[in-house]
Protein backbone atom coordinates (compact mmCIF):
# COMPACT_ATOMS: atom_id res chain seq x y z
CA UNK A 1 0.00 0.00 0.00
CA UNK A 2 1.43 3.38 -0.99
CA UNK A 3 1.31 6.47 1.22
CA UNK A 4 -1.36 7.91 -1.06
CA UNK A 5 -3.47 4.73 -0.90
CA UNK A 6 -3.40 4.77 2.91
CA UNK A 7 -4.11 8.51 2.97
CA UNK A 8 -7.19 8.03 0.74
CA UNK A 9 -8.58 5.21 2.95
CA UNK A 10 -7.93 7.08 6.22
CA UNK A 11 -9.15 10.42 4.90
CA UNK A 12 -5.90 12.32 5.56
CA UNK A 13 -3.26 13.91 3.35
CA UNK A 14 -0.30 12.02 1.91
CA UNK A 15 1.99 14.60 3.57
CA UNK A 16 0.57 13.58 6.96
CA UNK A 17 1.44 9.93 6.32
CA UNK A 18 4.96 10.89 5.26
CA UNK A 19 5.45 13.09 8.31
CA UNK A 20 4.30 10.34 10.67
CA UNK A 21 6.59 7.76 9.06
CA UNK A 22 9.61 10.07 9.25
CA UNK A 23 8.91 10.96 12.88
CA UNK A 24 8.49 14.66 12.08
CA UNK A 25 4.77 14.80 12.81
CA UNK A 26 2.88 13.65 15.92
CA UNK A 27 -0.63 12.68 14.79
CA UNK A 28 -3.77 13.67 16.67
CA UNK A 29 -5.98 11.11 18.39
CA UNK A 30 -8.44 11.36 15.48
CA UNK A 31 -5.79 10.58 12.87
CA UNK A 32 -4.49 7.69 15.02
CA UNK A 33 -7.98 6.21 15.18
CA UNK A 34 -8.48 6.61 11.43
CA UNK A 35 -5.18 4.93 10.62
CA UNK A 36 -5.88 2.03 12.98
CA UNK A 37 -9.32 1.53 11.42
CA UNK A 38 -7.91 1.73 7.89
CA UNK A 39 -5.24 -0.89 8.68
CA UNK A 40 -7.53 -3.13 10.74
CA UNK A 41 -5.44 -3.03 13.92
CA UNK A 42 -5.24 -1.39 17.34
CA UNK A 43 -3.60 1.97 17.92
CA UNK A 44 -0.98 0.33 20.19
CA UNK A 45 0.21 -1.72 17.20
CA UNK A 46 1.01 1.48 15.29
CA UNK A 47 2.23 3.85 18.00
CA UNK A 48 4.11 3.26 21.24
CA UNK A 49 6.50 5.02 23.56
CA UNK A 50 10.11 3.89 23.30
CA UNK A 51 11.20 2.95 26.80
CA UNK A 52 14.77 2.35 27.94
CA UNK A 53 15.18 -1.37 28.54
CA UNK A 54 16.57 -2.24 32.00
CA UNK A 55 20.18 -3.32 32.38
CA UNK A 56 21.66 -5.79 34.83
CA UNK A 57 25.10 -7.05 35.77
CA UNK A 58 25.85 -10.68 34.98
CA UNK A 59 28.80 -13.06 34.95
CA UNK A 60 29.81 -14.14 31.44
CA UNK A 61 30.69 -17.85 31.09
CA UNK A 62 32.71 -17.53 27.88
CA UNK A 63 34.48 -14.66 26.10
CA UNK A 64 32.58 -12.91 23.32
CA UNK A 65 34.72 -13.35 20.21
CA UNK A 66 33.45 -10.56 18.00
CA UNK A 67 33.18 -6.82 18.00
CA UNK A 68 29.40 -6.81 17.84
CA UNK A 69 27.15 -6.77 20.84
CA UNK A 70 26.54 -10.34 21.95
CA UNK A 71 23.24 -12.16 22.40
CA UNK A 72 23.03 -14.07 25.68
CA UNK A 73 20.66 -16.22 27.67
CA UNK A 74 20.44 -15.47 31.38
CA UNK A 75 19.67 -17.35 34.57
CA UNK A 76 20.07 -16.80 38.28
CA UNK A 77 22.36 -19.45 39.75
CA UNK A 78 22.66 -19.09 43.51
CA UNK A 79 22.92 -15.37 44.26
CA UNK A 80 24.19 -14.13 40.92
CA UNK A 81 23.08 -13.77 37.31
CA UNK A 82 24.96 -15.87 34.76
CA UNK A 83 25.15 -14.91 31.06
CA UNK A 84 25.58 -17.68 28.48
CA UNK A 85 26.69 -16.41 25.04
CA UNK A 86 24.41 -17.54 22.20
CA UNK A 87 27.23 -18.16 19.74
CA UNK A 88 27.73 -20.99 17.24
CA UNK A 89 25.98 -24.22 18.16
CA UNK A 90 24.94 -22.71 21.50
CA UNK A 91 22.62 -20.37 19.60
CA UNK A 92 20.53 -23.26 18.26
CA UNK A 93 18.57 -26.28 19.36
CA UNK A 94 16.36 -27.24 16.42
CA UNK A 95 15.65 -23.59 15.80
CA UNK A 96 17.39 -20.43 16.98
CA UNK A 97 17.29 -19.81 20.74
CA UNK A 98 15.63 -16.48 21.70
CA UNK A 99 17.94 -14.18 23.63
CA UNK A 100 17.17 -12.91 27.14
CA UNK A 101 19.51 -10.00 26.69
CA UNK A 102 22.30 -8.30 24.81
CA UNK A 103 25.77 -7.58 26.19
CA UNK A 104 26.45 -3.84 25.86
CA UNK A 105 29.65 -3.45 27.93
CA UNK A 106 32.42 -5.67 29.25
CA UNK A 107 34.74 -5.10 32.19
CA UNK A 108 38.44 -4.40 31.43
CA UNK A 109 39.60 -7.53 33.25
CA UNK A 110 37.49 -9.73 31.01
CA UNK A 111 38.73 -8.01 27.86
CA UNK A 112 42.35 -8.45 28.91
CA UNK A 113 41.83 -12.05 29.97
CA UNK A 114 39.93 -13.23 26.92
CA UNK A 115 41.70 -11.12 24.26
CA UNK A 116 38.46 -11.54 22.42
CA UNK A 117 36.20 -8.52 22.91
CA UNK A 118 37.83 -5.81 20.82
CA UNK A 119 35.95 -2.58 20.36
CA UNK A 120 34.26 -2.55 23.78
CA UNK A 121 35.12 0.58 25.83
CA UNK A 122 36.34 0.11 29.39
CA UNK A 123 34.31 0.57 32.54
CA UNK A 124 35.07 4.03 33.93
CA UNK A 125 34.06 3.42 37.54
CA UNK A 126 32.49 0.65 39.63
CA UNK A 127 28.92 0.27 38.47
CA UNK A 128 29.17 3.04 35.84
CA UNK A 129 29.49 2.34 32.12
CA UNK A 130 30.80 4.96 29.67
CA UNK A 131 28.50 7.11 27.50
CA UNK A 132 29.95 5.81 24.20
CA UNK A 133 28.41 2.41 25.03
CA UNK A 134 24.98 3.31 26.30
CA UNK A 135 24.41 6.98 25.42
CA UNK A 136 24.48 8.54 28.91
CA UNK A 137 26.45 7.01 31.78
CA UNK A 138 24.23 4.40 33.40
CA UNK A 139 24.66 3.49 37.04
CA UNK A 140 23.77 -0.15 37.59
CA UNK A 141 22.23 -1.18 40.85
CA UNK A 142 24.32 -4.12 42.04
CA UNK A 143 22.34 -7.29 42.52
CA UNK A 144 22.51 -8.79 46.02
CA UNK A 145 25.43 -11.16 46.36
CA UNK A 146 27.04 -10.40 42.99
CA UNK A 147 30.70 -11.32 43.36
CA UNK A 148 33.75 -11.18 41.14
CA UNK A 149 34.58 -14.34 39.24
CA UNK A 150 37.97 -15.57 38.02
CA UNK A 151 39.11 -14.98 34.43
CA UNK A 152 38.68 -17.83 31.99
CA UNK A 153 41.14 -20.63 32.61
CA UNK A 154 41.89 -24.01 31.19
CA UNK A 155 43.77 -25.03 34.34
CA UNK A 156 43.12 -28.00 36.58
CA UNK A 157 39.84 -28.31 38.37
CA UNK A 158 41.30 -27.92 41.83
CA UNK A 159 42.88 -24.59 40.91
CA UNK A 160 39.91 -23.04 39.17
CA UNK A 161 38.05 -21.89 42.27
CA UNK A 162 41.16 -20.80 44.17
CA UNK A 163 42.48 -18.05 41.88
CA UNK A 164 39.54 -15.65 41.85
CA UNK A 165 41.58 -12.52 41.14
CA UNK A 166 39.81 -11.10 38.11
CA UNK A 167 36.31 -10.29 37.00
CA UNK A 168 34.20 -11.24 34.02
CA UNK A 169 31.24 -9.00 34.62
CA UNK A 170 29.20 -7.65 31.76
CA UNK A 171 26.35 -5.20 31.43
CA UNK A 172 23.34 -6.84 29.77
CA UNK A 173 20.35 -5.04 28.29
CA UNK A 174 17.33 -7.21 29.06
CA UNK A 175 15.14 -8.29 26.15
CA UNK A 176 12.66 -10.37 28.17
CA UNK A 177 10.86 -10.45 31.52
CA UNK A 178 13.33 -10.56 34.42
CA UNK A 179 11.03 -12.97 36.29
CA UNK A 180 12.01 -15.68 33.82
CA UNK A 181 15.59 -15.50 35.05
CA UNK A 182 14.46 -16.50 38.53
CA UNK A 183 12.44 -19.42 37.15
CA UNK A 184 15.26 -21.02 35.18
CA UNK A 185 17.24 -24.16 35.98
CA UNK A 186 20.54 -24.57 34.14
CA UNK A 187 22.06 -27.97 33.36
CA UNK A 188 25.35 -28.86 31.71
CA UNK A 189 25.81 -32.38 30.38
CA UNK A 190 26.28 -34.54 27.31
CA UNK A 191 23.40 -37.02 27.25
CA UNK A 192 20.64 -36.15 24.76
CA UNK A 193 18.19 -37.36 27.43
CA UNK A 194 18.65 -34.03 29.21
CA UNK A 195 16.94 -32.18 26.37
CA UNK A 196 14.07 -34.66 26.56
CA UNK A 197 13.78 -34.05 30.33
CA UNK A 198 13.93 -30.30 29.73
CA UNK A 199 10.94 -30.43 27.41
CA UNK A 200 9.00 -32.64 29.84
CA UNK A 201 9.71 -30.29 32.75
CA UNK A 202 8.58 -27.22 30.82
CA UNK A 203 5.44 -29.06 29.74
CA UNK A 204 4.35 -29.78 33.32
CA UNK A 205 5.68 -26.52 34.75
CA UNK A 206 4.85 -23.87 32.11
CA UNK A 207 6.43 -21.04 34.12
CA UNK A 208 9.74 -22.90 34.37
CA UNK A 209 12.57 -22.73 31.85
CA UNK A 210 15.27 -25.36 31.52
CA UNK A 211 18.51 -24.24 29.89
CA UNK A 212 20.49 -27.23 28.68
CA UNK A 213 24.11 -26.55 27.75
CA UNK A 214 26.08 -29.31 26.08
CA UNK A 215 29.30 -30.13 27.93
CA UNK A 216 31.30 -33.29 28.45
CA UNK A 217 31.59 -34.60 32.01
CA UNK A 218 34.71 -32.71 33.13
CA UNK A 219 33.55 -29.46 31.49
CA UNK A 220 30.16 -29.80 33.20
CA UNK A 221 31.89 -30.24 36.58
CA UNK A 222 34.01 -27.17 35.92
CA UNK A 223 30.87 -25.14 35.19
CA UNK A 224 29.34 -26.35 38.46
CA UNK A 225 32.53 -25.41 40.36
CA UNK A 226 32.44 -21.90 38.87
CA UNK A 227 28.81 -21.40 39.85
CA UNK A 228 27.60 -21.25 36.25
CA UNK A 229 25.01 -24.06 36.40
CA UNK A 230 22.70 -25.66 38.95
CA UNK A 231 23.28 -29.22 37.77
CA UNK A 232 26.18 -31.06 36.09
CA UNK A 233 25.67 -34.37 34.29
CA UNK A 234 28.54 -36.87 34.20
CA UNK A 235 29.49 -40.45 33.35
CA UNK A 236 33.10 -41.02 34.41
CA UNK A 237 34.42 -44.39 35.53
CA UNK A 238 37.26 -44.78 38.01
CA UNK A 239 38.97 -48.15 37.35
CA UNK A 240 40.88 -47.94 40.64
CA UNK A 241 37.74 -47.83 42.77
CA UNK A 242 35.35 -49.51 40.33
CA UNK A 243 32.77 -46.75 40.87
CA UNK A 244 31.27 -44.10 38.68
CA UNK A 245 31.46 -40.34 39.14
CA UNK A 246 31.78 -40.10 42.93
CA UNK A 247 35.57 -39.78 43.20
CA UNK A 248 35.69 -37.28 40.32
CA UNK A 249 32.95 -35.12 41.86
CA UNK A 250 34.53 -35.27 45.31
CA UNK A 251 37.90 -34.17 43.93
CA UNK A 252 36.41 -31.37 41.83
CA UNK A 253 34.06 -30.00 44.49
CA UNK A 254 36.48 -29.84 47.40
CA UNK A 255 35.00 -27.60 50.07
CA UNK A 256 31.49 -27.81 48.58
CA UNK A 257 28.61 -30.08 49.56
CA UNK A 258 26.78 -31.84 46.76
CA UNK A 259 24.44 -34.72 46.06
CA UNK A 260 24.63 -37.21 43.18
CA UNK A 261 21.30 -38.36 41.77
CA UNK A 262 21.33 -41.10 39.16
CA UNK A 263 19.61 -40.68 35.83
CA UNK A 264 20.21 -44.21 34.65
CA UNK A 265 22.74 -46.70 33.35
CA UNK A 266 23.48 -46.50 29.65
CA UNK A 267 25.38 -48.82 27.36
CA UNK A 268 28.47 -47.32 25.77
CA UNK A 269 30.33 -48.85 22.88
CA UNK A 270 31.42 -48.53 19.28
CA UNK A 271 29.05 -47.23 16.64
CA UNK A 272 29.65 -48.81 13.23
CA UNK A 273 27.90 -48.87 9.88
CA UNK A 274 24.71 -50.97 9.64
CA UNK A 275 25.58 -54.64 9.42
CA UNK A 276 29.14 -53.93 10.62
CA UNK A 277 30.73 -54.50 7.17
CA UNK A 278 34.28 -54.30 8.60
CA UNK A 279 33.34 -56.98 11.18
CA UNK A 280 34.80 -54.97 14.05
CA UNK A 281 34.40 -56.76 17.38
CA UNK A 282 36.94 -55.12 19.71
CA UNK A 283 39.00 -51.94 19.92
CA UNK A 284 42.06 -53.86 18.69
CA UNK A 285 40.23 -54.52 15.42
CA UNK A 286 40.28 -50.77 14.81
CA UNK A 287 44.05 -50.99 14.34
CA UNK A 288 44.10 -54.37 12.60
CA UNK A 289 41.50 -53.37 9.99
CA UNK A 290 42.77 -49.79 9.58
CA UNK A 291 39.42 -48.34 10.62
CA UNK A 292 39.09 -44.57 10.92
CA UNK A 293 37.61 -43.60 14.28
CA UNK A 294 36.06 -40.30 15.25
CA UNK A 295 37.11 -39.19 18.74
CA UNK A 296 35.61 -37.02 21.47
CA UNK A 297 37.45 -34.17 23.14
CA UNK A 298 39.78 -34.86 26.06
CA UNK A 299 37.99 -34.99 29.42
CA UNK A 300 34.84 -36.60 28.05
CA UNK A 301 33.63 -39.94 29.40
CA UNK A 302 33.60 -41.42 25.90
CA UNK A 303 37.23 -40.43 25.25
CA UNK A 304 38.26 -41.92 28.61
CA UNK A 305 36.45 -45.16 27.77
CA UNK A 306 38.30 -45.49 24.45
CA UNK A 307 41.67 -44.78 26.05
CA UNK A 308 40.99 -47.24 28.88
CA UNK A 309 39.95 -50.05 26.54
CA UNK A 310 42.99 -49.50 24.33
CA UNK A 311 45.24 -49.44 27.38
CA UNK A 312 43.74 -52.72 28.59
CA UNK A 313 44.81 -54.25 25.27
CA UNK A 314 48.17 -52.43 25.38
CA UNK A 315 47.37 -50.55 22.19
CA UNK A 316 48.66 -46.93 22.09
CA UNK A 317 46.02 -44.40 21.11
CA UNK A 318 48.22 -43.03 18.31
CA UNK A 319 48.05 -46.44 16.62
CA UNK A 320 44.38 -45.91 15.89
CA UNK A 321 43.64 -44.05 12.67
CA UNK A 322 41.68 -41.01 13.78
CA UNK A 323 39.62 -38.55 11.82
CA UNK A 324 41.42 -35.20 12.11
CA UNK A 325 38.48 -33.35 13.66
CA UNK A 326 37.35 -33.94 17.25
CA UNK A 327 33.57 -34.12 17.78
CA UNK A 328 31.80 -32.60 20.75
CA UNK A 329 28.58 -34.59 21.08
CA UNK A 330 27.10 -38.03 20.50
CA UNK A 331 24.99 -36.98 17.53
CA UNK A 332 28.10 -35.81 15.67
CA UNK A 333 29.71 -39.21 16.23
CA UNK A 334 26.75 -40.88 14.55
CA UNK A 335 26.62 -38.33 11.72
CA UNK A 336 30.35 -38.84 11.04
CA UNK A 337 29.73 -42.55 10.51
CA UNK A 338 26.52 -42.12 8.52
CA UNK A 339 28.24 -39.65 6.18
CA UNK A 340 31.22 -41.97 5.66
CA UNK A 341 33.77 -39.67 7.32
CA UNK A 342 34.61 -42.33 9.91
CA UNK A 343 34.17 -46.09 10.30
CA UNK A 344 33.55 -46.12 14.04
CA UNK A 345 33.20 -43.96 17.15
CA UNK A 346 32.33 -44.23 20.83
CA UNK A 347 28.72 -43.45 21.75
CA UNK A 348 25.66 -45.12 23.25
CA UNK A 349 23.19 -47.81 22.25
CA UNK A 350 20.32 -45.30 22.13
CA UNK A 351 22.21 -43.13 19.62
CA UNK A 352 22.93 -46.21 17.50
CA UNK A 353 19.22 -47.04 17.48
CA UNK A 354 18.21 -43.47 16.63
CA UNK A 355 20.54 -43.40 13.59
CA UNK A 356 20.07 -47.03 12.53
CA UNK A 357 23.73 -47.90 13.12
CA UNK A 358 25.42 -51.05 14.37
CA UNK A 359 26.56 -51.15 17.99
CA UNK A 360 29.36 -53.06 19.76
CA UNK A 361 28.91 -52.79 23.57
CA UNK A 362 32.01 -52.04 25.64
CA UNK A 363 30.84 -50.73 29.01
CA UNK A 364 27.78 -49.97 31.12
CA UNK A 365 28.11 -46.48 32.55
CA UNK A 366 26.02 -44.81 35.23
CA UNK A 367 24.95 -41.27 34.36
CA UNK A 368 24.53 -39.06 37.43
CA UNK A 369 23.33 -35.53 38.05
CA UNK A 370 25.56 -33.57 40.45
CA UNK A 371 23.81 -30.76 42.36
CA UNK A 372 25.26 -28.45 44.97
CA UNK A 373 23.20 -28.78 48.15
CA UNK A 374 22.77 -25.02 48.32
CA UNK A 375 20.63 -25.26 45.17
CA UNK A 376 18.47 -28.20 46.24
CA UNK A 377 15.73 -26.14 47.87
CA UNK A 378 15.38 -23.72 44.98
CA UNK A 379 12.01 -24.09 43.28
CA UNK A 380 13.30 -24.48 39.67
CA UNK A 381 15.67 -27.27 40.73
CA UNK A 382 12.96 -28.99 42.77
CA UNK A 383 10.52 -28.88 39.85
CA UNK A 384 13.08 -30.42 37.53
CA UNK A 385 13.97 -33.21 39.96
CA UNK A 386 10.31 -33.97 40.64
CA UNK A 387 9.67 -35.02 37.05
CA UNK A 388 12.33 -37.74 37.16
CA UNK A 389 9.88 -40.17 38.72
CA UNK A 390 6.95 -39.25 36.48
CA UNK A 391 5.58 -42.29 34.69
CA UNK A 392 5.44 -40.47 31.34
CA UNK A 393 9.13 -39.57 31.64
CA UNK A 394 9.93 -43.19 32.41
CA UNK A 395 7.90 -44.26 29.38
CA UNK A 396 9.85 -41.88 27.12
CA UNK A 397 13.19 -43.25 28.33
CA UNK A 398 12.06 -46.87 28.05
CA UNK A 399 10.99 -46.34 24.45
CA UNK A 400 14.29 -44.61 23.72
CA UNK A 401 16.16 -47.78 24.63
CA UNK A 402 19.72 -48.31 25.80
CA UNK A 403 19.00 -47.04 29.32
CA UNK A 404 18.35 -48.91 32.55
CA UNK A 405 16.25 -46.41 34.51
CA UNK A 406 15.18 -48.71 37.34
CA UNK A 407 16.98 -46.41 39.85
CA UNK A 408 16.21 -43.05 38.25
CA UNK A 409 16.03 -40.29 40.84
CA UNK A 410 17.90 -42.29 43.47
CA UNK A 411 20.51 -40.47 45.56
CA UNK A 412 23.74 -42.44 45.09
CA UNK A 413 26.11 -40.24 47.10
CA UNK A 414 26.43 -37.23 49.37
CA UNK A 415 29.78 -35.46 49.21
Amino acid sequence: MSQQDLANIAGVTRQSIGGIESGQYAPSVTICLRLAKALGCQIEELFWIEEELPKVEAILTKPACNEQQSRVSLARVGDQLIAYPLVGNDAFRIDMVPADGEVVAVSPALREGSQCVAGVPPVVAPGVFPPQVTGEPVRVERLPGIISKPPFSEGKLENETQSQTGTNKVLVRLLDDIDKLHNTVVIAGCTPVLSLLARATERWHPQLRVHYHFAHSMAALRSLCRGEVHIAGMHLYDPQTGEHNISFAREALRGKSAVLITLGVWEEGLLVLPGNPMEIKTVTDLVEFGATIVTHEAGSGSRMLLERKLQDQRVPLHMVKSFEHVVHNHQDVALSIVSGIADAGISTASIATAFGLGFIPLHQSRYDLVILKEYLEEAPVQQFLNILGHRLVRSQLEVLGGYDISNIGQVVANI
